[in-house]
């Protein structure tokens, strides 16, 4: 193997676990500043190519732990814990936030009920989004019913209609 490729796929894989080992602790303990989530979801696969590369450029070192059995036995050990957790079978359901709660009650909610919660009018809202380019037909309909006839997700609706009153529903002492 190239000692160009040995020279920059440790580097890489230290760097790249540096990443997910520091970014994975802060969301474990529920750090989630700045950019940290999507920062250990996208660049973990930094991590993935650059362990892929290091083993290519190591493999006949890698490929001489398959004889010593405390190696096997990690390994093994690794491959089993891996695929016993995306096993369906084990763990509770994932719970959903109260802010995700809160906005799918808000999207099966119709027009009439949200303008209650941002404290204003369904005609102000239905203007509202109008300057927004969203279409309102009735008043009644849900804010799914109003994403789905202007080709849009019921949380970008959603976010519209929040960005839109923002504080309004903020009781401001």
């Amino acid at each position: 193997m190239s000692t160009t490729i040995r020279s920059w796929a440790t580097p890489l894989a230290v760097g790249a676990f540096t990443i997910s080992a520091v970014t994975g602790l802060l969301i474990f303990f529920d750090i989630e500043i700045g950019l940290v989530e999507p920062t250990h979801k996208w660049l973990s696969w930094l991590l993935v190519g650059g362990v892929g590369v290091h083993l290519v450029a190591n493999w006949k070192q890698f490929t001489g732990y398959f004889s010593k059995k405390p190696a096997l036995g990690i390994i093994a050990l690794a491959l089993v814990t891996t695929i016993v957790s995306v096993l369906p079978i084990f763990g509770e359901e994932e719970k959903e936030s109260p802010a995700k709660l809160a906005a799918y009650a808000l999207a099966s909610s119709s027009l009439e009920t949200v303008a209650q919660v941002v404290k204003t009018t369904p005609s102000a809202l239905v203007d509202e989004l109008g300057k927004k380019g969203i279409v309102v037909k009735l008043s009644t309909d849900t804010v799914e019913q109003i994403a789905k006839s202007n080709g849009k997700e019921p949380k970008e609706v959603l976010g519209d209609i929040l960005s839109l009153f923002k504080g309004a529903a903020v009781d401001k002492d």
